[in-house]
């Protein structure tokens, strides 16, 4: 039975979309327990094996069946748009010790051995040094796997934000959804149904509306929680994924670095999904003021166009700098 979660009139007026650097660490988490089903983070997964081979994650995995229940305080739904990591590791570490309890002992249930575990039963037994173990595991991950790549992370997740909240008010919630994956759909007018997830659970919202969240690590599958008292939400693959790892120099043909100088068409072909300039500061190893002013020169060139969202301005190609960007890169 898939998951289906009953809407009605006032929760389409509570959807909203969020980024989670938590999400996404304990997800880094996971894609480390099975990277044979993750081919798109190769690049990601050489990168961190050594720090990540020194870090003992068997107690994160422990609590990540295939199927059944994940523990929700672990990566509990943000309560802003864009928290950072550090606000959500103190909302986690404040979580009910008994609430812990009850959901390490449910993930303990769904994973094989796990509950008879010398491990397992630690876990259980005392929940508030269970918390602070496993809040400072994902800490470490978070600092020394993820950190380091996170503004590239988070300039393809705002962009997915940006683009689907577009989406939501050309569309409406129920056009919206169906668009964000093949795995959601609508089984009557208030009713969204999930499948090909693990188990099945269905939720009234009553009011409590939903998080839309975009995932780099969940990619391809979505991801439907939580339990009461979490806010539900559904995560979904984020848009653009296939260059994630790229590197800038790979994306830009020589016919269009001839054009615009190699630098200025670096910026231009980084820019397949909308960006701000410390990001791609960041992603191009070039200084802020030189993309700033690569990004002046492509917008009043009809080529870039830009907009504010939430903290920063993020620029994308407008259909004439895609199409010189393509017809560029057919010529090499």
């Amino acid at each position: 039975m898939p998951f289906q979660l009953h809407f009605d009139e006032s929760d389409l007026l509570r959807c909203r979309f969020a980024v989670s650097p938590l999400w996404e660490t304990q997800e880094a988490v996971r894609t480390l327990a099975r990277p044979e089903r993750h081919g798109y983070h190769l690049p990601w997964l050489r990168g961190i094996r050594t720090a990540a081979a020194a870090i003992d994650l068997a107690p994160l995995h422990l609590l990540m069946p295939e199927r059944g229940h994940n523990p929700d305080f672990l990566s509990r739904p943000p309560s802003v748009p864009l928290p950072t990591f550090e606000e959500e590791i103190a909302a986690v570490r404040a979580t009910d010790p008994e609430l812990v309890r009850t959901d390490i002992t449910l993930a303990l249930a769904d994973t094989p051995g796990a509950a008879a575990s010398p491990e397992g039963r630690a876990l259980a037994a005392d929940p508030a040094r269970a918390l602070r173990k496993l809040a400072g595991l994902l800490e470490r991950v978070w600092h020394e796997l993820v950190e380091p790549d996170w503004p590239r992370l988070r300039t393809l997740l705002e962009a997915d934000v940006a683009y689907h909240s577009r989406r939501l008010a050309e569309n409406g919630l129920h056009g919206l959804l169906g668009e964000l994956s093949p795995q959601l759909g609508w089984t009557d007018g208030s009713t969204l149904t999930i499948t090909g997830t693990n188990g099945s659970h269905t939720r009234v919202l009553g009011g409590d509306g939903l998080v839309l969240m975009p995932s780099v690590f969940c990619w391809p599958n979505v991801v439907s929680g939580y339990l009461p008292p979490w806010q539900p939400a559904v995560i979904y693959p984020v848009r653009g994924i296939g260059g994630l790892w790229t590197r800038p120099s790979d994306r830009t043909p020589d016919a269009l670095a001839r054009l615009l100088g190699r630098a200025r068409a670096d910026v231009l072909c980084a820019l397949e999904e909308p960006a701000g300039t410390t990001a791609l500061a960041r992603l191009l190893g070039l200084a802020p003021s030189s993309v700033s002013a690569h990004l002046a020169a492509l917008r009043g060139a009809g080529l870039l166009t830009s907009r504010r969202y939430g903290h920063q301005v993020l620029y994308e190609r407008t259909p004439l700098g895609i199409a010189l960007s393509v017809s560029q890169s057919a010529t090499d």
